[in-house]
């Protein structure tokens, strides 16, 4: 029982691990009742058994295994960290639980593996089952078969992949193990369930008994759809949505989950590709020409064998193609045709989207062979033309189906027509827009009139199709004119069509079409998403959105017109009018008088033709009124145009007249229903009249109304005809201009450009030049929506004019052209349908791309033109191409019919001759320009091809085929390059160059695309690779793409695709995911959208990359030049239409402006930060460089393009200076309305400034640094200031540019250096205009001199940075260069230095070579002479600089006296935390010399100050206001950011205000005293340090002297100081961060202050004195230990309290011992003894110091023994180290040193009391001696008996009882005891060494240490009391104190004050808070002067007389 018991005492954990069963099993009980009370899924208890849950599982005993796995059951359902154990449980359960003979425990085992998928985990667990089925033993193998098969029934399909299962499945089928082989049926016949008959191909090959048996099995399954039963967590909503259902009966979902699902597995991925070209028979090529038909069918049979793989590996199939189609075209033996048909198909269905590169060179012979009247062989060729469509698109072989169409064989087009209703089966809305509707039902319908039946019942399925895929609403508009006959017929057809659908889901047809392949069906039938839409269009739900879905326009504008009725009807008056209206009978004369008499006044037609002109005037009068009264409805309007025309007619002569006439049409026009005809009868009068002066206007207003009413297109190909039929140029001009208007009003859609150019071609030769004028007017109108490519039809022009139209070009270069904002009223009042806008533009893009016809040139090339370029040799090549390109140039315009050429350039693209390579790709580019859009089926054959070149490795032939491919895309677009695998396979190739270019050429293309093919997903496993590329810019283009990949395809699916990445690279893949996430741009905006701003469709520029290239739906056969920079017509054509589509109030004058009205700057949430912490990671170049190279420029534009406006991006970055200085322009514009933007960006604004300074243009120089000057003025006031970052990218390129040899930027650099003093530390300026002075640039090393000089003039000796020692010798070099000025400027710095910091100077320069020396000497005695003219000069010269010019006596000092500055340097060089000091930002950094200068408050007016010289030569000083902000009383009003929140704070601290100080101690105290706040102080110690003894000195120095101040005032500034030290020591993990420098500073600071005797004539001055002694003990104790002790380094180990810290250090040794770097503080002494040898030492007046290093060492030897030998590992030559000798001597001599009495006296707290007397008594008798002393009666007697216990023992140990007391008890005892002891032996005898000013005593009294040394020298002598007055007159001298005043008396009476002084526990803190709290609540009186006395040095070298006269001279001149 003692076993049992032990472990029925441990924890659960460790009772789960225990090696004894029971304890286990007890375990895991209380672990499942702990998992099962646990209700938090997040609860950190489930933690703990992470580690353990494999052990429940595996455990080596049945029965305890089963409680584990029922407790690991319970742990993963509920535990949210059960998904990390997936790996190691579920395979933990595979290999120890399924081959368990305990069913149970199977069970549970499949229960867990099931409760992993539930939580998402599916992929890992289904990996372990199918690594189980490799296992030798099959109860495993059937166990996971087993569990597979569950989770396929339970989750489904979408949940458990099923390729790798369907994989193993023949494998499984072929075991020897009955059981497994049953297994296998039953998962077959579940996989079956969910796919269907996509599983018989991989099945076909297992035994044909179990194939029957499944059959069987297959056959009795319910044919309804299988549906999850179970769902993931993060699908629970749908299993309740499912069950709500069920339980309603309603079951329609399902129909659409089945919908989703059954495509969701293919056949085809299940399979293995097969390669087969290898396979071909080595003979086949020739046998296939052969003249036998008996050796061309063996051929063909060998391929047909091949090719019945049903998944064929993608190749070159190019030649295989070639020779198929050529034995389909020309062989005349039928059998074969048929033959190579099913070839053809065969190859087609293997390779699905990889043949449709081939689809294009076969459709057109396959549907020409149609002529064949076999059935088998007309079937052959459906199949295969059936098989090939679902390789391709619709839209990429639409060419070639409509050329056919035409054809005069009824067969070819009854079979053409029968293909089109088979192809739109496939199609669904979306991918049958109405720009592929159009020519198709164009086509048919003249199909439906042929005199063949068959053709004809053709024509009405594939109408009837077309109906049933798109919707009525879709197709009616181009069956307009189709009579109700034959509607009706096709209606019929479409609803047959329904039901073939219905019935067979599609998949019924496609079996009936590939007979000859019964194991494919499925294969083809689920080919590509195309048929997964086909199944769902049948749907009535899909089928009313379709037309909305489409790419016009989001669906939802669409669909409030139809509601109202109104929208088909709308649509289908529009098409009315334009096709009813013109064939409108022309109405006889007498007609239109009698519709005009019944709506006009019977006078006003009677008086029409009157003579007289008044009353015709009166006439018309009345004819408007009626007109404006008329309702539309029944308004005559030919009638009443008749009657206007009636004699006199156009003819009027009276203009008052004719102005009347031609208004009255514009609003017949306007306000009635306008015909054509109508418009016809008054267009000849309007040309006629529109030149005229007067009725001109009148006359294009007219125009312009008809044209509203009867469409612009028609209007102007009237109007342009009409005119140039005239000879009259007045006319002619005046038509061109109002067309450029009405071109810029309506937009240009539907326009007739072929008849205008021909016109404008006839104006351009006109003699008269307004008619050119007005031609070239139009022409640039024109040139805004067709771009570039309207050129070439003015190619062959006169050279000057051709310079004239370029001009006019270039004119509207970068402009956008207007929203439209007529041409909507009539034809969209009804709310034009998405279809129409979808439509509009394809027509104006169309005309665009048709302006001429284009050329058929595939009878050029010729097959000796193809055998040229395939030459052997490369000049014959050379001649094939030059013919090529000669060809296409001749051409111009070319149709997409090439012939062989495409073949013949790919060979030609991997030419070993690269010339010829470069060749092809200019071939290619001309040819992408003439061939236009239909370029686009030859992506595949010959597009692919060319991003191969980009592999090329040299760098113009990869520059040339990324020009290609940009050429093409502009044509295609993007989609038909992304489709397939091919982009994948090119990124596969592990080339670097190949790589970086397509990814670079990706990153630009993605982001302009509004969506993608699915097929993207290909390419991200390659992106992945790249991004691990051992190819740095190969990685780096992969990160840039990757956040473009990611707006498309969603982070989920990417990080999805991380899976299959080895472990390490998926962390580093899955944090760039994370990174790019957060970069990730939105998608752009479809272009309609933009018609919802009032501007109506405006910004098309910003649009205009979405628009282009990437219509979801259209595919952009209508975009033929996206580029981004130029607006082209389809761009517009699509807004416009879209405007019309909405009714959208807009103004004519909308230009450019508004287009890129927005924001130029995007506001990114973290976006600065963001791409710091990539520079700081080095995951982005550093900027970093001499002149900038490709890589920054493109990493700038990279990292703007998320955060800059589009258009604005392009600006600056274009090549042309010009658009830089329109981008600065318009930065300048916005900076003031978009302030939170710039700071956004400013990093990148800086960093492409920077990039301007490399630009040779002075122009755009100047704008960037007018730009620089407002956008820092902007900056300071907004209180900005720069980071690390933005400065070092910034500054030192705008150093380099002070070097300009222009003057004026010169000037301009200066001046922004001096504004940016104002936004970044002028200590942080410092080092890189310094860095400026080392350049070769002599004029910027002159000016950078300057600069220094101004810095330090501005700002005092602290802005010299490392050190002004460092910093003046760097630039004293500079005396003796070569170049005059520079000389001048670093002497001119160094006199400014001197006028600062004195005599000084000289020694911080170093050593100067003599004629140096006495340059400088020379310019120091001129700048003397002319003392304070300079200053004041420099002062005016800079009134910019709101510094406060080191000011008063201090501005000449040249006396010794030490500068403050130099010390706080030095204490921020040994700073330990050096950065605490550079955070600091400018605004917030302590000003040194300025605080110490500091002439007291702000806000007030100074009277001007006298300055004095000590040769008494007084001159008035300019003393400019410093500026000090009031504070902010929270801590977040200034800034979010709590870092510099707190810097601002600390920063105050030192103000020269004493309320602003007051007020920030407060806040920091607050801080402070809040145990979760004090951390925010961690890293700003030092600097609160340095900023409160600033504080101290100013107080000391100024405050104290300044009579006008209340003394409360100062005592309630000194409460709040030492109160903040106070509660800062007490928090020992802050107080540890106090450096060594800063300490020693704070030392001093609070000794000086302890001596200051003004103090102690205060009213509260004791307490102020008593709290500092406090406040020295808690910085002794709480401090960093090593940092304390270092205090003895060299540098001022000599100074008085230095040493007496040093002895209470020693005497904590003891109990910091451990704490303390052992190894620093000994290099720090053996330094010391470096400096200071022994016989140094000893010369010392006192002997203290060398006392005080031997006790250290002593103490030290005595606690660390010889250990301490170890530690000298710091010390370079330790053997020569004087140290190690000592520490030597004193190891031996260990014992004898106690002796000594010296040593005794020092050791006397540490030692023991000998262990010989009884401990007891001794106990007893302190505990009495201490409670006396406790009492307030026999205070005095306890310690007199202490003090004689003491004598009698002098080694007793009365620490134990000191220890407990308070540290104000301590210090009471200690002092009490040096009382009594001065009594006794009334000796007098001071407590310090020799020669140490009695004040100073105050510091060591309180102080409670043990260690005071006895009096006199080494040597034992006493010395006199006359010694010690002379050695303390010394001292006072030093210390600047006055020795006629004081003698002895005062220091007895001083030191006995102090030591009657009542025991410190009676100062209370409570009084600090309270001053502290009243100043918080108080305000800050604005109007308080606070003036201040000079600054002394507190150095004891100060020449104190002198000092104290210059400041009563200065006080006296203040009065």
């Amino acid at each position: 029982m003692g076993d049992d018991s032990e472990w029925l005492k441990l924890p659960v954990d460790q009772k789960c691990e225990h090696k004894l069963w029971k304890a286990r099993l007890s375990g895991y009980e209380e672990a499942l009742k702990i998992f099962q009370k646990i209700k938090d899924e997040k609860s950190p208890e489930w933690s703990k058994f992470l580690g353990l849950i494999k052990k429940f599982v595996t455990d080596s005993n049945a029965v305890v295994q089963l409680k584990g796995l029922e407790a690991a059951l319970v742990y993963v359902e509920n535990a949210h960290v059960a998904g990390k154990t997936t790996g190691e449980v579920v395979s933990g359960v595979v290999s120890k639980v399924f081959n368990q003979p305990k069913a149970k425990a199977k069970e549970l085992g499949i229960e867990i593996c099931l409760m992993y998928i539930e939580i998402e985990k599916g992929e890992a667990v289904q990996e372990e089952l199918l690594k189980g089925l490799d296992n030798k033993n099959p109860k495993i193998i059937v166990a996971c078969v087993e569990t597979l098969r569950k989770a396929l029934s339970e989750f489904g399909s979408k949940i458990i992949l099923l390729k790798p299962i369907i994989k193993v499945l023949p494998k499984l089928f072929e075991s020897r193990e009955k059981a497994v082989r049953d297994e296998a049926k039953l998962i077959a016949v579940e996989i079956y369930r969910w796919i269907r008959d996509a599983l018989r191909p991989p099945l076909q090959n297992i035994n044909s008994v179990q194939l029957k048996e499944l059959e069987e099995e297959w056959v009795k399954l319910p044919t309804s759809a299988p549906r999850p039963t179970r769902f993931l967590r993060s699908q629970q909503e749908l299993e309740a949505k499912l069950e709500q259902q069920q339980s309603a009966g309603g079951d329609a979902e399902g129909g659409g989950d089945d919908g989703d699902e059954v495509p969701q597995i293919d056949a085809y991925e299940l399979l293995e590709a097969v390669e087969i070209l290898s396979k071909l028979p080595k003979d086949f090529y020739d046998k296939i020409e052969a003249k036998k038909w008996q050796e061309r069918k063996e051929a063909l049979e060998a391929v047909e064998v091949l090719v019945k793989n049903p998944k064929l590996e993608a190749g070159d199939y190019a030649d295989l193609v070639k020779a198929l189609k050529k034995v389909v075209g020309k062989d005349t033996n039928v059998m074969l045709v048929a033959l190579a048909a099913k070839c053809l198909t065969g190859l087609a269905v293997g390779l699905r989207k990889k043949f449709g590169q081939y689809a294009g060179h076969v459709v057109p012979t396959i549907l020409e062979k149609f002529k064949e009247k076999k059935p088998q062989v007309v079937q052959a060729l459906q199949e295969a033309i059936d098989a090939i469509f679902l390789t391709t698109t619709l839209q990429n072989i639409s060419e070639d189906v409509l050329a056919v169409m035409d054809n005069k064989n009824p067969t070819i087009k009854q079979q053409t027509s029968l293909f089109i209703a088979r192809s739109f089966r496939h199609c669904t809305a979306s991918t049958l827009p109405k720009s592929l509707l159009k020519p198709f039902c164009a086509a048919l319908l003249k199909h439906i009139n042929d005199s063949a039946p068959e053709v004809r019942d053709a024509a009405f399925e594939a109408l009837g199709t077309a109906l049933k895929v798109v919707g009525e609403k879709a197709v009616n508009p181009f069956l307009a004119d189709v009579d109700k006959l034959k509607l009706d017929k096709i209606k019929e057809c479409s609803e047959k069509v329904e039901l073939i659908h219905g019935k067979k889901a599609g998949l019924a047809a496609d079996k009936k079409e590939f007979k000859p392949l019964p194991g494919r069906t499925a294969a083809s039938g689920a080919a590509g998403d195309k048929d997964t839409k086909d199944i769902s269009a049948p749907k009535p739900g899909p089928l009313k959105k379709a037309p909305a879905a489409k790419a016009g326009g989001p669906p939802k504008k669409g669909k409030p017109a139809a509601p109202g009725g109104t929208g088909n009807t709308g649509t289908k008056n529009k098409k009315g009018l334009e096709t009813k209206e013109i064939v409108e009978p022309e109405l006889s004369i007498e007609v239109c008088e009698e519709k005009a008499s019944a709506v006009l006044p019977p006078t006003c037609i009677q008086l029409l033709d009157s003579s007289n002109w008044k009353e015709r005037l009166a006439c018309m009068e009345e004819f408007q009124k009626a007109v404006e009264l008329m309702d539309r409805t029944e308004m005559p309007c030919q009638a009443l145009v008749r009657m206007l025309a009636k004699k006199p007619g156009w003819k009027e002569t009276n203009f008052q007249v004719m102005q009347m006439k031609l208004h009255i049409v514009a609003l017949i026009a306007q306000k009635g229903n306008f015909s054509k005809t109508s418009a016809q009868i008054v267009l000849d009068g309007l040309v006629d009249k529109i030149g005229d002066v007067k009725c001109g206007n009148n006359a294009k207003e007219a125009m312009t109304a008809i044209a509203e009413a009867c469409m612009l297109p028609w209007t102007a190909e009237q109007v342009v005809s009409m005119a140039f039929s005239q000879k009259n140029p007045k006319n002619q001009s005046e038509t061109l201009n109002w067309l450029s208007n009405a071109i810029k009003e309506f937009g240009f859609s539907g326009l007739n450009v072929k008849a205008f150019i021909s016109n404008v071609k006839t104006a351009l030769a006109a003699t008269n030049p307004a008619v050119r004028t007005a031609a070239i007017t139009l022409l640039g109108v024109m040139y805004l929506y067709v771009g570039p490519s309207l050129r070439m039809f003015f190619e062959d022009e006169k050279p000057a004019l051709l310079s004239q139209i370029d001009a006019e070009f270039e004119k509207m270069q970068g402009q956008s052209p207007p929203a439209p904002t007529r041409g909507i009223s009539k034809h969209s009042t009804s709310g034009t349908d998405e279809g129409e806008d979808g439509d509009e533009p394809d027509d104006g893009s169309n005309d665009v791309v048709d302006l001429l016809p284009r050329t058929e040139i595939s009878d050029k090339i010729t097959s000796e033109l193809v055998s040229k370029i395939g030459d052997k040799n490369w000049k014959i090549r050379k001649e094939g191409l030059d013919e090529v390109a000669g060809i296409i140039n001749e051409a111009k315009f070319i149709q997409p019919n090439i012939g062989e050429l495409p073949t013949a350039l790919k060979g030609r693209l991997n030419d070993s001759n690269k010339i010829l390579v470069q060749q092809t790709l200019n071939i290619l580019q001309q040819l992408a320009v003439a061939m236009g859009p239909n370029i686009k089926q030859h992506v595949k054959n010959l597009g692919i091809p060319i991003i191969t070149v980009l592999g090329d490795s040299k760098n113009n032939v990869r520059a040339a085929a990324l020009a290609t491919v940009n050429a093409w895309a502009e044509q295609t677009g993007m989609k038909e390059w992304l489709e397939g695998e091919d982009l994948s396979e090119e990124l596969k190739k592990e080339n670097p160059f190949l790589r970086q270019e397509l990814l670079g050429w990706l990153a630009e293309k993605l982001p302009t695309l509004r969506s993608t093919p699915t097929d993207l997903i290909l390419c991200v496993p390659h992106l992945y690779s790249c991004l691990e590329d051992r190819n740095g810019d190969v990685r780096k283009k992969a990160q840039d793409a990757l956040p473009f990949f990611m707006m498309h395809l969603g982070y989920e699916k990417m990080a999805k695709a991380t899976g299959k990445l080895k472990p390490t690279s998926k962390d580093q893949v899955l944090a760039m995911l994370e990174k790019a996430k957060a970069n990730m741009p939105a998608k752009p905006a479809p272009p309609a959208k933009a018609t919802s701003k009032p501007m109506g469709g405006s910004a098309p520029a910003k649009f205009q990359p979405a628009s282009a290239p990437a219509e979801d739906s259209i595919s952009s056969s209508a975009e033929p030049k996206p580029d981004p920079k130029k607006a082209k017509a389809p761009g517009l054509s699509s807004k416009a239409k879209s405007a019309q589509g909405k009714k959208v109030p807009s103004k004519t004058s909308l230009k450019e402006d508004e287009d890129k009205s927005g924001p130029i700057f995007i506001v990114v949430p973290n976006g600065k930060e963001q791409r710091m912490k990539d520079e700081k990671g080095l995951k982005v170049l550093k900027w970093n460089f001499t002149t900038p190279r490709d890589e920054y420029i493109e990493q700038l534009k990279t990292q703007m393009s998320s955060c800059v406006a589009k258009w604005l991006q392009d600006e600056m970055f274009h090549s042309d200076f010009q658009h830089h200085n329109k981008a600065l322009a318009v930065m300048v514009d916005h900076l003031e309305s978009e302030k939170e933007g710039v700071i956004g960006c400013l990093d990148l604004i800086l960093k492409w400034l920077t990039l301007r300074f490399f630009d040779t243009n002075t122009s755009v120089l100047m704008k960037a640094l007018e730009y620089l000057k407002l956008l820092f003025t902007l900056l300071s006031e907004e209180e900005y200031h720069l980071t690390e970052s933005e400065a070092s990218s910034f500054i030192p390129y705008l150093v380099v540019k002070v070097g300009e040899p222009k003057d004026v930027i010169r000037k301009d650099v200066r001046a922004i250096l001096n504004r940016m003093c104002l936004v970044y530390p002028a200590s942080k300026m410092f080092p890189f205009i310094m860095e400026g002075t080392k350049s070769k640039n002599s004029k910027q090393r002159a000016e950078c001199l300057e600069e220094l000089g101004c810095l330090v003039e501005s700002y005092g000796m602290n802005v010299c940075q490392p050190t002004p020692g460092k910093a003046l010798k760097e630039i004293a070099v500079h005396i003796g260069d070569r170049d005059n000025a520079v000389r001048n400027a670093a002497l001119n710095t160094i006199v400014t230095v001197y006028n600062v910091h004195g005599d000084q100077v000289f020694k911080l320069i170093g050593n100067l070579s003599e004629k140096d020396m006495s340059m400088l000497e020379e310019r120091i005695k001129r700048s003397a002479k002319r003392p304070s003219a300079a200053p004041i000069k420099q002062v005016e010269e800079k009134p910019q600089r709101a510094q406060n010019i080191s000011s008063n006596a201090n501005m000449l000092r040249k006396g010794p006296a030490e500068d403050m500055s130099s010390k706080l340097n030095q204490a921020r060089s040994m700073s330990g935390h050096p950065e605490a000091a550079q955070m600091v930002r400018r605004e917030f950094q302590l000003d040194l010399d300025e605080i110490e200068n500091d002439n007291g408050t702000v806000r007030c007016e100074m009277p001007e100050l006298v300055q004095h010289k000590l040769d008494d030569i007084f001159e008035p000083v300019l003393i400019p206001e410093p500026k000090i902000r009031a504070v902010s009383p929270h801590f977040d009003d200034m800034h979010s950011n709590t870092a510099s929140t707190i810097n601002f704070i600390i920063s105050q601290v030192a103000s020269g205000d004493i309320n602003t100080s007051i007020q920030a101690l407060t806040q920091i105290d607050e801080v402070l005293r809040q145990e979760d706040k004090a951390e925010a102080m961690s890293g700003h110690i030092d600097q609160f340090l340095i900023a409160t003894f600033m504080q101290l000195r100013l107080i000391y120095n100024t405050h104290m002297a300044d009579e006008k101040l209340e003394k409360d005032e100062i005592i309630k500034l000194y409460s709040c100081i030492i109160g903040n030290m106070i509660s800062l020591f007490q928090i020992e993990s802050l107080a540890r961060e106090a450096s060594t420098g800063v300490l020693k500073d704070l030392m001093h600071g609070l000794i000086t202050l302890m001596l200051d005797s003004r103090i102690e004539d205060l009213e509260e001055g004791q307490q102020v004195i008593r709290s500092v002694n406090l406040l020295v003990v808690k910085v002794l104790e709480k401090s960093d230990q090593t940092n304390i002790l270092s205090l003895g380094h060299p540098l001022f180990c000599l100074r008085l309290e230095t040493i007496i810290c040093l002895w209470r250090m020693v005497r904590l040794l003891p109990d910091t011992i451990n704490s303390i770097n052992l190894d620093r503080i000994l290099l720090d002494i053996h330094i010391f003894m470096k400096v200071f040898p022994k016989e140094k030492l000893k010369q010392c007046k006192s002997e203290f110091p060398i006392r005080t290093l031997k006790t250290l060492l002593h103490t030290l030897c005595k606690l660390k023994g010889p250990k301490i030998l170890d530690h000298l590992t710091m010390i370079d030559n330790k053997n020569e180290s004087e140290l190690e000798a000592h520490l030597c001597r004193m190891m031996k001599h260990s014992m004898d040193q106690t002796g000594s009495k010296s040593d005794k006296e020092t050791e006397k707290g540490a030692s023991r009391i000998d262990e010989k007397s009884s401990k007891a008594k001794v106990n007893d008798f302190l505990a009495e001696i201490f409670k006396k002393i406790g009492s307030k009666e026999n205070t005095k007697e306890g310690l007199a008996e202490l003090y004689e216990y003491k004598k009698k023992y002098s080694d007793a140990d009365i620490e134990p009882f000191l220890k407990n007391s308070s540290q104000f008890f301590q210090s009471y005892v200690e002092r009490g005891l040096r009382v009594i002891e001065m009594e006794r032996e009334g000796k007098g005898r001071i407590s310090t060494s020799t020669g140490i000013s009695p004040q100073m005593e105050v510091t060591c009294v309180p102080t409670p240490t043990s260690t005071v040394s006895s009096i006199g020298n080494t040597n034992g002598e006493e010395v006199g009391p006359s010694v010690y007055l002379e050695r303390l007159k010394i001292l006072r001298q030093r210390c600047g104190l006055d020795n006629t005043k004081a003698g002895p008396q005062r220091s007895v009476k001083l030191r006995l004050a102090v030591y009657d002084r009542p025991p410190l526990t009676s100062f209370k803190l409570s009084q600090l808070r309270e001053s502290r709290e009243q100043h918080q609540h108080s305000d800050l009186d604005s109007n308080q002067t606070h003036s201040s006395g000079t600054v002394t040095s507190s150095s004891s070298t100060a020449n104190i007389d002198d000092l104290k006269k210059r400041l009563e001279r200065i006080k006296s001149s203040r009065k």
